[in-house]
């Protein structure tokens, strides 16, 4: 039977998985992938924008801006979701991508505030065919700072990959297996409806007390997506905590190539700004070579620095792991390595960093 034979060519994003199912912290996200720079001049008004970027984004701060204590946690639910409209719907990527990455700006009139490193639900429209009831909600981590792309506190962008899949007796995508909800979002038009719930989620907020603090980012694909949200609070943004930042945040992605490099502008863009304060490092599966002679996948390019990324946690450092679950084997696996070289006790290692709450993961 060839529906039979057909193969996943990708899943869906990278940021996007369905609560309540098993796998990590009780959930599993469908996979993704993600690149650039995101232009949002012909979707934003520019009067708005020139208003806002004018203006110092203070506005949607706890007090004192590093408490934890009043983060928004599902505010809206399955039963009674929020209906956001869709401002722009764009790819990010080449065309020698794997796959389709979209970025997509959604309106909320400021009615549904969310924190840097929460998720977004989104209910699918239409029902599953094999039981008539409405599709699952599947949750996608914020690409976005709290203030949005626009800095007017109005908006907040979703990070997507479409998710096909190839059937390799047909030599085609089977339209039947695409995934519903990433392909809902990445056909979206401006002013398209979209049923929301959350936000949700504590696991990847930013520690912002102690503004020394040094962040280590781990992603792979659209796992990219809470640390936009980081990045543009720090280094884009006129906030509290980017005014206090002394730290160092140091980005590793993961992608196939270069053309699925996912808002590699905008982090240029934060080195310049940024200096010494912000550390950016590419793992290019398919154009570069570990020291192995292997493909560079995430876990190699940070192993490179193993010494120093050991250093800044002892240090009191925070680490960030999103992305396709598949890659905390690997990242496991070398830091046991490493741990072994040290003398260091891996669990006890480990342990003793989630007792600090210095270890962060949403994998899916």
């Amino acid at each position: 039977m060839k529906v039979a034979a057909c193969l996943i060519a990708a899943l869906s994003s990278t940021s996007a998985f369905v609560p309540g199912s098993s796998g990590a912290f009780g959930r599993t996200q469908q996979l993704s992938e993600t690149p650039f720079f995101v232009d949002t001049s012909d979707e934003i008004p520019e009067a708005a924008i020139t208003s806002a970027t004018s203006l110092k984004q203070d506005f949607l701060e706890a007090e004192p801006y590093w408490s934890q204590d009043a983060v928004p946690v599902n505010v809206y639910k399955n039963k009674a979701p929020f209906t956001g409209q869709i401002v722009s719907t764009k790819r990010i990527v080449g065309p020698k991508a794997t796959g389709e990455t979209c970025h997509i700006i959604i309106n909320h009139n400021g009615d549904f505030p969310y924190w840097e490193g929460q998720s977004w639900g989104v209910i699918p429209p239409g029902t599953r065919e094999k039981d008539g009831k409405p599709h699952s909600v599947r949750l996608y981590s914020i690409a976005s700072s709290r203030y949005g792309d626009d800095m007017t506190g109005k908006t907040g962008s979703l990070c997507v990959r479409r998710a096909t899949y190839w059937c390799p007796e047909l030599q085609a995508e089977d339209p039947a297996k695409k995934g519903i909800c990433s392909n809902f979002l990445c056909d979206t038009s401006p002013g398209d409806e979209i049923s929301m719930t959350g936000p949700a989620g504590k696991v990847m907020l930013m520690p912002e007390e102690d503004p020394k603090t040094d962040l280590i980012m781990v992603a792979t694909g659209t796992g990219i997506a809470p640390y936009r949200g980081f990045i543009r609070r720090l280094f884009m943004e006129d906030t509290p905590a980017a005014e206090k930042y002394e730290g160092q945040a140091w980005l590793f992605l993961g992608v196939a190539n270069s053309d699925a490099l996912l808002y590699d502008d905008e982090w240029q863009e934060a080195k310049a700004k940024g200096g010494d304060n912000f550390r950016l490092d590419y793992a290019l599966s398919r154009e570069q070579t570990n020291k192995s002679g292997g493909k560079m996948y995430i876990q190699d390019k940070v192993e490179e620095y193993a010494d120093e990324i050991f250093t800044k946690l002892d240090n009191g450092a925070h680490i960030y792991f999103c992305g396709l679950k598949g890659m905390m084997p690997g990242i496991q696996d070398m830091l046991k390595g490493v741990c072994a070289s040290k003398d260091v006790d891996y669990d006890e290692w480990i342990k003793g960093l989630k007792k600090a709450k210095q270890w962060h993961v949403e994998v899916y």
